[in-house]
């Protein structure tokens, strides 16, 4: 095949699949493609799902628990106690007076656990909450002195701890990595609250069967 045609042939094929990839992101991805890893252990521990969709989430999901586990391990003589603390105090940061409830649903935690989590963190001086101005049904949350130098003391720790889990990865990898999840993650994080309390096969069929037109 001319390789003019073997190159336009890729590119539509990447184009129909990420509709917002740039020519700098089907590169990267040809060229990973290209490159073979010697694979150092076991693709993943414990039973291998059958299927691709199981054995990348089962990846994904060991990754995530690895991560926890170190990172807690870096926290170790800090103000925090757990990795999702940090994320709690970055959330806070970043929005400045957030409500509670925009808190915890940005952490993907439930009500009721994020609302334990950031009693906890207030009554340890890292937040401080107040009423809302406008909603006296709401409460606000800002971070304090404490919680500021928490995030400044725990920031280098963080950074390190995620250097090391990708330390193996290329820049060129962990940007393909980024562009072919990212779309999941975001996707999902506007979907899961709306979820709630539905069964499996709704949901199921809300995300996956396509929709039916509508008559107008």
């Amino acid at each position: 095949m001319n390789k003019t045609v073997e190159i336009v042939n890729l590119w539509g094929d990447f184009e129909q699949k990420h509709p917002d990839g740039s020519i700098e992101d089907f590169c990267r991805q040809y060229l990973a493609r290209q490159r073979q890893q010697k694979i150092k252990g076991p693709p993943v521990g414990g039973v291998i799902p059958p299927i691709n969709e199981g054995l990348l989430l089962k990846i994904i999901g060991r990754i995530h628990k690895l991560n926890m586990n170190y990172a807690n391990i870096a926290l170790a003589g800090t103000d925090l106690n757990q990795i999702e603390e940090f994320g709690i105090l970055l959330t806070i940061q970043q929005e400045k007076n957030p409500k509670k409830t925009e808190v915890i649903y940005a952490n993907l935690f439930e009500l009721s656990s994020g609302t334990d989590m950031l009693a906890r963190m207030k009554n340890r001086g890292l937040i401080k909450e107040y009423d809302d101005k406008e909603d006296k049904r709401s409460k606000r949350v800002e971070l304090t002195t404490k919680g500021q130098k928490a995030i400044e003391v725990c920031f280098p720790k963080i950074r390190k701890m995620a250097m090391m889990m990708m330390h193996d990865l290329t820049n060129e990898d962990k940007e393909l990595c980024i562009q072919l999840l990212k779309n999941v993650e975001i996707k999902f994080s506007a979907l899961w609250q709306n979820h709630k309390g539905k069964k499996f096969e709704e949901i199921y069929k809300d995300v996956v069967e396509p929709q039916e037109p509508r008559n107008i």
